[in-house]
């Protein structure tokens, strides 16, 4: 990933993150707060994934599959809204997935907690 590519990441992510936190994307499909966790954005910058979760109680799967069509929904105003605050000449195409890294991290807690390993003796010193 190029220097470039990178800074644009970053700035995407923040200003999306922004965005959500001052409620100007206005669905009643986004419930609970909608935290975005990543963006990959192409070589070229004319693409841009967006990965994003949902936190606290309104994080069934039902409200992630409600809010990925919310903002992909959204995604042409949010794109208008990025027009407007970073200086680059052309802004990706942006295209919202849940992201199940939390899903996968509690799921290797649970089997780690699973095995009933038993605790390592330390052996004295002296």
């Amino acid at each position: 990933m190029t220097l470039r590519t990178e800074r644009v990441r970053v700035q995407i992510r923040r200003e999306i993150a922004t965005l959500l936190e001052r409620g100007e994307v206005k669905d009643p499909r986004l419930t609970g707060v909608v935290s975005i966790s990543d963006v990959e954005v192409s070589r070229d910058l004319s693409y841009a994934t967006v990965y994003f979760s949902i936190l606290g109680a309104g994080a069934s799967a039902e409200a992630m599959e409600d809010a990925g069509a919310a903002l992909n929904h959204a995604a042409g105003f949010i794109r208008s809204r990025l027009a407007r605050r970073l200086k680059i000449r052309q802004i990706p195409i942006l295209r919202f997935v849940k992201d199940n890294s939390f899903e996968y991290g509690s799921q290797i807690d649970r089997l780690l907690q699973s095995l009933h390993i038993p605790p390592v003796e330390e052996k004295d010193k002296t």
